[in-house]
């Protein structure tokens, strides 16, 4: 479906013919994601809505700081809603299995995201490519409906808006990118609190894990590379298939203009990370293989094993490295 103008006044229509809501957002979520989904679940919860937020498997640690994550439902088991909200995903597959379960108990669903890959499902839509992160769209809903700004809501809208910009540093933000931080944290939201539990906060089995890809970096043509087998995250105990971060930390390289991060799955499947310098497009690389994200940041999932996928994947990063031209921001 072609993108369309946001739906505001239908969307706020919908919620407040609801009694019920669930609010679900993409699988292995991060501070965005999380975010978007308290953000949302605080606001309509004082607008006097039963709201239902959940995620497979749960909310990451590290994100628990943010108001309201411990009422987060990990496994949807039963219920019916009036209304369902996905936040942040850019396809149904991204939404997990409570997607799927919402989906079939709700008639209707609002899809908010900011992602330019999103592929418009749902029945309303509230998708924003200009917008930084999913959150600085929940709060220009916020401001639609003439909702106020609660401490609480604050916190989750600041997480989103801070991971996804790496704390303000990437090509996207704006004048009124600041301004809104500037509103949240005169709202109560720590931009210290935020920074460092979202972003600075490492923990031992992630540097543990960093050791092993490091170990296997290698760049050429532009594009650096690591990988991560489901050995390296067996043997560190990692709950989740992900790299923790690793593809951030190679995209600093000064001389690489692309990196990756191939993470090996069970059912011989391979989890790609990838970012880039300004200027260049790896969310167009990502789309193309099934997957979506933004220009500088984006993923996908694709069919193993580990070698074939990279010979699948290193000439379409080496393509969008000559397309590109490095921007300085």
């Amino acid at each position: 479906m072609t993108l369309t103008t946001p739906q505001w006044i239908e969307a706020t229509q919908a919620v407040d013919a609801a009694a019920t809501i669930l609010i679900v957002t993409h699988v292995k979520p991060d501070g965005d994601a999380i975010g978007s989904l308290m953000a949302l679940t605080h606001i309509l919860r004082e607008r006097g809505k039963l709201v239902t937020p959940a995620v497979d498997d749960g909310v990451p640690e590290h994100l628990r700081y943010v108001p309201g994550t411990e009422g987060v439902i990990s496994k949807l088991k039963g219920g019916k809603w009036d209304l369902m909200i996905s936040v942040d995903a850019s396809d149904e597959a991204r939404t997990g299995i409570a997607g799927v379960y919402g989906r079939k108990r709700c008639p209707k669903v609002i899809n908010l995201d900011h992602h330019p890959t999103n592929t418009m499902f749902g029945d309303l839509f509230i998708v924003v490519p200009d917008a930084v992160s999913s959150t600085e769209i929940v709060y220009d809903w916020m401001l639609h409906m003439g909702q106020s700004l609660a401490q609480p809501t604050a916190v989750a809208l600041l997480t989103g808006l801070i991971t996804d910009t790496r704390g303000l540093r990437t090509s996207n933000v704006k004048s009124r990118t600041l301004e809104i931080a500037q509103r949240l944290i005169e709202a109560g939201a720590s931009l210290t609190e935020v920074v460092e539990k979202a972003l600075d906060n490492t923990s031992y089995r992630t540097i543990q894990l960093w050791k092993r890809g490091l170990a296997t970096v290698d760049m050429a043509n532009g594009v650096i590379e690591a990988t991560i087998t489901q050995a390296d995250l067996q043997e560190v105990g990692a709950v989740e298939a992900t790299d923790y971060g690793l593809v951030s930390l190679l995209s600093g390289v000064n001389e690489a203009l692309v990196a990756i991060v191939y993470k090996e799955q069970p059912g011989n499947k391979v989890e790609l990370s990838i970012r880039c310098k300004p200027g260049f497009d790896v969310g167009s690389v990502a789309f193309a293989l099934g997957g979506g994200g933004h220009k500088q940041a984006s993923g996908a999932t694709i069919d193993g094993p580990l070698d074939e996928a990279k010979a699948r994947v290193r000439p379409l990063l080496e393509e969008a490295v000559k397309q590109g031209t490095l921007t300085i921001v």
